[in-house]
């Protein structure tokens, strides 16, 4: 029987699972939207929503109650003073769960988890993430005809240093071949066969 055996483990133990919690909590608050497995959302959604309850009650014994899980005091401040106060008038229901396509690769089935109320907060922060990854596929654009230059005349110094360079090559080369020729005449005339060591 599965008697005061609630929650999902998450493979972790105890303590590795309460500070991944903690951690999603905090970039949840931080980002008001974060994409995870459908697992560690669902566990995640009673954890956060408790912590909104308490930071709506306002008093530092509430803030020291929630310093007690989140460990980042910046995040803490964002809770208290941006989200709690714009769910005054909500009872619960703080959060919502999204589910997505399963992951590439394990096929973990993936969800995002947001704020309610804060959906164009996050939007807007999205946008300027996917502005900031076209300004750099912008520049490396730039950069490839800069290197394709290089590389050219890289092959050009190549092309005009090559022929000086194949005389002095096959020369060293005549003189390894007959180094290794006397040496397996050595080897030959000791009697022993190739493989064998002395």
């Amino acid at each position: 029987m599965r008697h005061l055996n609630k929650g999902r483990s998450l493979s972790r133990s105890t303590s590795h699972r309460k500070a991944l919690l903690a951690n999603l909590a905090q970039e949840l608050f931080l980002r008001k939207r974060i994409r995870t497995t459908l697992a560690k959302a669902k566990e995640l959604r009673p954890y956060a929503e408790k912590l909104v309850t308490n930071a709506k009650k306002g008093h530092l014994a509430a803030r020291r109650h929630v310093l007690r899980y989140l460990n980042r005091t910046d995040i803490v401040k964002v809770l208290f003073e941006e989200i709690a106060p714009s769910y005054v008038d909500r009872n619960g229901g703080y959060t919502r769960i999204i589910k997505l396509t399963p992951r590439i690769g394990d096929n973990a089935p993936l969800a995002i988890v947001e704020l309610v109320g804060f959906e164009s907060v996050a939007t807007v922060k999205e946008e300027a993430k996917e502005k900031k990854g076209e300004k750099k596929s912008e520049k490396k654009a730039e950069k490839k005809p800069k290197a394709a230059k290089k590389e050219s005349t890289a092959k050009e110094a190549k092309e005009k240093k090559a022929p000086r360079e194949k005389p002095q090559k096959a020369a060293k080369a005549g003189v390894k071949k007959s180094a290794a020729a006397k040496s397996g005449q050595k080897g030959r005339s000791s009697g022993k066969k190739s493989g064998e060591r002395g």
